[in-house]
């Protein structure tokens, strides 16, 4: 009998154990902003003002952005190395078209959109970018990694051939030619909230409900975990796979011009190596990079500790080669924590309809893993009988 109730107190000391470090690793994104925000605080008595909060928000917003188009991509088993250039891309169009506007030259005539319109063919251009790309990896199975490296160097190469490497200033607008408010989207507030984190809080619920609550977010899900089962289930994985990267290229062209209306000017340079913080967003918010695994809120919570770390380096008068060490060191932890979680787990078997969400962006979380089912993965072969 006292064996029995050591054995049993065992068991459940170890259940507890390995509950605790789940919690821990799960929701590590969490703990560890609430670490930044701790220490930082005790290292400068500004950090945590209204004032300073509000401006690294804004910060945030564009990295957040960024990662929301890239979890796209990585949930499909892919990556998008040509985000940061698409944005510099998006910002520099939207500059011409403020400054010199749209010469139809057949016409004589120079038009000059207004700013919803230049917003919209911007957000057009970075959808073209994630076209090509999609294409490249879906029609001409051309691998993520090199399809998109290349388009960086066509965008990029393109912005600084349209400027001649210079910076396209004072995009404030005309007022007789009716194009100004350009500087709302960076400068301006709606409740006190910047307009940028607002985007960011739409672009979120947006994609938080396609992912838990619509057939694409099923269809993205299960690609992304098993894409040839997925396809042999019916499921479009080369349409989805084009739609992931064109929703990239428009977040990437929306973060450009949050960017470039809070600077007022478009620089073909913005944005470098932006692609590499928009991957350590998504890491560090718990999406596994082979894909099939990753949250709308994980990702939000990874773009608030990539922004609130960085800013408060700047603030407490880090060097900036510091402050790349302490990045990169955040990255590699994040990386190892998430082989902690998924490491030893298969990737879930494709299904076309994933357990249900309890809220926006959750998505599913290891449904069929052995380890949480108790029950063993089904194999699936190429044949019927």
């Amino acid at each position: 009998m006292t064996t029995t109730t050591t054995t049993t107190t065992a068991i459940i000391t170890q259940r507890k154990t390995r509950s605790i470090g789940k919690i821990l690793i799960e929701g590590r994104a969490f703990l560890a902003l609430i670490l930044i925000i701790a220490v930082f605080s005790m290292l400068s008595p500004n950090y945590l003002t209204v004032s300073n909060l509000l401006i690294m928000a804004s910060h945030v917003a564009i990295f957040a952005i960024l990662g929301l188009g890239m979890l796209m991509v990585i949930l499909n088993g892919g990556i998008d190395l040509s985000v940061g250039s698409t944005l510099s891309f998006s910002a520099i169009i939207g500059g011409f078209l403020i400054q010199d506007g749209l010469s139809l030259t057949i016409f004589g005539v120079v038009l000059y959109p207004s700013i919803p319109v230049v917003v919209i063919i911007s957000c057009a251009m970075g959808a073209l970018v994630g076209l090509v790309n999609g294409i490249l990896v879906a029609k001409f199975k051309v691998a993520p990694f090199v399809a998109t490296l290349g388009m960086l160097y066509v965008v990029r190469g393109i912005a600084l051939l349209m400027t001649n490497g210079l910076t396209v200033n004072n995009l404030s607008g005309n007022p007789e030619l009716g194009n100004t408010g350009f500087d709302w989207l960076g400068f301006n507030r709606l409740l006190g909230i910047p307009i940028g984190v607002i985007i960011m809080g739409i672009i979120a619920l947006i994609l938080g409900f396609v992912l838990s609550r619509s057939t694409f977010g099923r269809w993205l899900y299960a690609s992304g975990g098993n894409e040839r089962a997925a396809e042999l289930s019916g499921v479009p994985v080369k349409a989805v796979t084009v739609w992931v990267y064109v929703i990239s290229g428009i977040c990437a062209s929306v973060a450009g011009l949050i960017l470039s209306s809070t600077l007022t000017s478009a620089s073909p340079t913005a944005g470098n190596t932006y692609e590499l913080t928009a991957i350590a967003v998504v890491v560090i918010g718990g999406a596994a990079l082979t894909g099939g695994r990753g949250t709308v809120r994980g990702t939000l919570l990874g773009a608030f500790v990539i922004g609130f770390l960085s800013d408060g380096l700047v603030i407490v008068g880090v060097s900036a080669y510091w402050q790349m060490v302490f990045m990169g060191a955040v990255i590699v932890i994040a990386v190892m924590l998430n082989t902690l979680q998924y490491g030893r787990r298969p990737r879930p078997a494709a299904s076309s309809t994933p357990p249900p969400s309890s809220t926006p962006g959750d998505g599913p979380t290891e449904p069929h893993s052995p380890e949480t089912s108790g029950q063993k993965t089904p194999v699936t072969t190429g044949t019927t009988t």
